[in-house]
């Protein structure tokens, strides 16, 4: 279990976070909503120990997460929403970079380039793929270490339907054994996937409720509607 208690976070006068919330179990997708600019982003870059926060703290399985454990990061995967990528590199190079970095098993590439989706694409430059192909190396580059906390910051993004169903089916597949924080603006995709949602607004949590409390698509809009006017 992860256990974020009051965290808080600002930029000069601009309050990203404040006093935040929530828990994740093992074995679930926890969605993360919220119009830009709400915090998610920034909860994400703690989370993965990218940043740190101003006040709170944050347990990862009984151990400090803010205490930038090595051990802690080699558990963790994070796809940012910018999904910075090496253009000049191919991307089974890439992964192999990757995989090097973590020290972990290489052979581990195979199965990701497969689970991903990029079996016609591998031994391509990263510079000739498309975005929804760049968004597939940012996924499997964030599992190469076969982490227990999966961070995705819209990981479907550019994806045409076809693409985000299977994706979306690996990850409800992943999550079985993995905690994964996912972040969307699709809410279709939310009600599809996730077993709960958090929704922040203006740095605060102003819902936190499980997917079955919410009985169709329709429903939820009008939850996130109505929360986020409050």
């Amino acid at each position: 279990m992860i256990q974020i208690e009051h965290i808080s976070k600002k930029y000069g006068d601009l309050t990203a976070l404040d006093d935040v919330s929530f828990t994740m179990q093992k074995g679930e997708i926890l969605g993360l909503l919220g119009v830009n600019g709400a915090g998610k982003s920034t909860l994400m870059k703690i989370l993965s120990s990218i940043t740190a926060p101003d006040k709170g703290s944050i347990s990862f399985f009984g151990a400090d997460l803010l205490s930038c454990s090595p051990d802690i990061k080699r558990q963790t995967g994070y796809l940012s929403e910018d999904n910075p990528l090496y253009d000049d590199m191919y991307v089974k190079e890439y992964l192999n970079y990757v995989a090097g970095i973590y020290k972990t098993d290489k052979n581990r590439i195979g199965l990701l380039i497969e689970q991903t989706g990029l079996k016609k694409e591998y031994r391509k430059k990263i510079s000739e793929l498309s975005k929804g192909n760049r968004q597939r190396v940012g996924i499997a580059q964030a599992l190469i270490n076969d982490p227990v906390f999966l961070i995705l910051d819209e990981a479907t993004s550019g994806l045409d339907p076809n693409q985000r169903e299977s994706l979306n089916n690996l990850f409800m597949e992943l999550s079985k054994e993995k905690i994964i924080l996912f972040s969307t603006h699709i809410l279709q995709e939310a009600k599809d996937i996730c077993s709960g949602f958090v929704l922040l607004d203006k740095g605060k949590v102003v819902a936190n409720h499980k997917i079955e409390e919410i009985d169709s698509i329709e429903d939820l809009f009008h939850t996130l509607t109505n929360e986020n006017n409050s």
